[in-house]
């Protein structure tokens, strides 16, 4: 996918859209739930932690420096987690990946207003943010079917 805006000149100028990594980290068959603190419109919905991916930056090194900053976690990144999920018009992308904690880490709230540990059943008794919420639906069978 790419985005075209017209430049001083006139031309089309196309530019990839910027990816923003999630992470589903998942422990005895829950996946984790971050509440946004900001913006205002989105605050108390929920999220799979991560952010945008920084230039030279590998989407699996984004996530763990993301999680690293986010919740002062460890964690090694898996399989990616549902589809490619377009947002801000089309000039993001968010691309979610399974992941799981290090050396038994246990994440802290540092950037996020709560957390929870969401089993399949539960998925829905939070109020996702849009984009994170196609990502819940693939995320079912693989919690139904995961144990650490």
């Amino acid at each position: 996918m790419q985005t075209e805006r017209c430049s001083g000149d006139g031309q089309a100028d196309r530019r990839e859209p910027k990816v923003v990594v999630g992470a589903a980290i998942i422990s005895d068959g829950r996946v984790l739930a971050c509440a946004r603190t900001a913006p205002p419109e989105v605050a108390g919905m929920f999220e799979f932690p991560g952010g945008k991916v920084e230039p030279g930056e590998s989407e699996t090194a984004a996530l763990i420096r993301e999680c690293a900053e986010e919740l002062a976690v460890r964690v090694e990144i898996g399989d990616r987690v549902g589809r490619d999920v377009r947002m801000a018009h089309g000039r993001s992308v968010l691309k979610v990946y399974a992941a799981r904690l290090l050396h038994g880490d246990q994440p802290r709230a540092l950037e996020h207003s709560a957390m929870r540990w969401l089993a399949a059943g539960e998925l829905h008794t939070v109020t996702w943010l849009p984009a994170d919420a196609p990502i819940v639906a693939a995320l079912r069978p693989l919690l139904a079917s995961v144990t650490d």
